[in-house]
């Protein structure tokens, strides 16, 4: 079968989705209060990953296609795909957590970018103002609107402030495959695309650079950073369309009652 059919999700099973979203939001908020200056990536992985099984469910991104962690974890200019080590965070640092969730049959998805303690102010601006694409790309979610009008607007967004959209990793849909049709890029034209229907379920995740758009392959065939080294941020949600707009099927309520703890809120 074509890997351009979209699949459309019954309410059951976008409740499924939501509820494995739980426990991803809840998987994400037991990394966040680990993280400090001091502690490995790896460390921060076998949280997650603990977390995930404990709650009966299976890392999304364990072992697809070879990837060996729970977590891809991406400090400073790695935009996404980093792979968790003995790589210790360090004051300064901003660290981007992408994780999945699978059980009953469906995958959730999402990521935040996260401050390890204080972090220069430009930089503190890129997570703020990608946290905020991300979501004026979720508000052009309706149906009868076009893939092309939620990659506008992140576009459109970031681009008037001077970011860089990366553009060789796109969003998704989600569903029984962690990666499913339609393509969602940050970028785009409005009125392109294929159309949002009733049902639909796409992450939509905006992956931003403070400098150029530009990047590189390490060579672990995983890693991507910024070409110029410059940081990059990276949020993400799982999003259905309803009838009358969307739905997030994924939360950061549990992460950012931690980082409201941890007075480290970026918004």
């Amino acid at each position: 079968m074509s890997k351009k059919v979209i699949y459309l999700k019954s309410s059951e099973e976008a409740q499924i989705i939501k509820d494995n979203g739980i426990i991803l939001g809840k998987a994400h908020a037991e990394v966040v209060k680990a993280i400090e200056p001091g502690v490995k990536t790896k460390d921060l992985d076998k949280i997650a990953e603990e977390f995930i099984k404990d709650n009966g469910g299976k890392p999304s991104f364990k072992n697809y296609n070879g990837f060996p962690a729970t977590l891809c974890i991406s400090v400073n200019e790695v935009v996404v795909h980093g792979i968790p080590s003995n790589r210790e965070l360090k004051e300064g640092d901003i660290v981007s957590v992408d994780c999945g969730v699978f059980k009953n049959g469906y995958h959730a998805d999402s990521a935040y970018t996260y401050m390890v303690g204080e972090v220069d102010p430009l930089t503190q601006k890129l997570l703020k103002d990608t946290k905020l694409s991300l979501f004026e790309g979720i508000h052009q979610v309706r149906p009868g609107n076009r893939i092309g009008d939620v990659s506008f607007a992140v576009q459109n967004f970031v681009e008037k402030i001077g970011y860089g959209v990366v553009r060789e990793l796109v969003g998704h849909g989600v569903g029984r495959n962690l990666h499913e049709a339609p393509e969602v890029p940050n970028f785009g034209k409005r009125g392109n695309g294929p159309k949002l229907q009733a049902g639909m379920v796409i992450a939509i995740e905006p992956m931003i650079t403070l400098g150029k758009r530009f990047v590189v392959q390490e060579n672990d065939n995983w890693t991507i950073r910024t070409e110029d080294r410059s940081p990059a941020a990276h949020f993400e949600h799982t999003v259905l369309v309803t009838k009358s707009g969307f739905e997030l099927l994924t939360t950061f309520e549990y992460i950012e009652e931690v980082l409201e703890n941890k007075k480290l809120v970026i918004i």
